[in-house]
């Protein structure tokens, strides 16, 4: 993989492989690539910076409490161009609605603008959320003008009253955070998808190109990761093969697979056959 991200015959510019003719919306912004990621664990800055361009990403998200923003060393900030970039500042590490809602008000107040990945974690073993915090927090953050995306559990009916209570997006779970485990119930993110009506962007438990493509073709509308790409051999190669899985399961779902079926259908036709 190395050897390809360095071929320069198959360099590619990142933004001619956006679908800029199959755009999304949520909370009055339009972007066109359907991949998020985030800026953690990266082994420098230059190595985040470089990954975040491969990927193709608009929207990045950023740990609130891992900025300090009063310091003037280098930061996961760094890594992002503001100029190609949108930031979505996320709650991570925040374990009630009080902490959540405060976090995201110091990031207001710090001009990190409305958008927001709203995070309130219920179990640290897991980092499962609280649901029932993250619906708190939610509804009061809406009311404050924030265009909340909402880190949830695959279940229909948070994602349902997380609708109801205002947020622009959920974003359910496929499996744990970091655990690469990739989408262990697809079941459930299909009866999201026919229960709700704001954007459902995957987050968490992606681990390879393949998840990321499932996730698309079950009709999601974006997919975020950042243990996937950043815990990669090689960050750069696997930023690349993910931008490319997601405009792959992107175009399948607007495609339309073929139906199952339970036997063999042969694929030439059978009239006219030599005997």
């Amino acid at each position: 993989m190395r050897a390809i991200v360095s071929d320069p015959r198959l360099s590619l510019d990142a933004a001619s492989l956006v679908d800029v003719d199959d755009p999304w919306q949520v909370g009055g912004h339009t972007f066109s690539s359907r991949l998020l990621v985030g800026t953690g664990r990266y082994a420098t800055v230059a190595q985040a910076r470089r990954a975040i361009d491969e990927s193709g990403a608009e929207l990045v998200t950023v740990a609130l409490r891992r900025v300090d923003l009063t310091a003037n060393a280098p930061s996961v900030l760094d890594a992002v161009d503001l100029d190609r970039h949108t930031l979505l500042p996320n709650t991570a590490g925040c374990y009630t609605a009080e902490d959540a809602i405060r976090t995201a008000h110091l990031a207001r107040e710090a001009g990190m603008g409305n958008l927001l990945k709203l995070e309130v974690i219920g179990c640290a073993k897991t980092l499962y959320p609280d649901n029932e915090e993250t619906l708190r927090a939610a509804g009061r953050l809406a009311e404050a003008g924030f265009v909340v995306f909402a880190y949830c559990g695959d279940d229909v009916v948070v994602c349902r009253r997380l609708e109801d209570a205002g947020v622009a997006a959920v974003m359910p779970l496929a499996a744990p955070i970091g655990s690469g485990l990739g989408i262990r119930n697809p079941h459930n993110l299909r009866l999201i998808l026919e229960e709700v009506s704001v954007p459902v962007i995957v987050d968490a438990g992606v681990g390879t190109a393949s998840d990321a493509a499932i996730a698309l073709e079950l009709g999601c509308t974006a997919v975020l990761m950042n243990s996937a790409i950043a815990a990669a051999d090689d960050p750069i190669a696997m930023a690349r093969a993910m931008r490319f899985a997601v405009q792959a399961g992107r175009l399948a779902a607007r495609a339309g697979r073929m139906p199952r079926k339970r036997y063999a259908t042969a694929s030439s036709p059978l009239d006219g056959l030599l005997v």
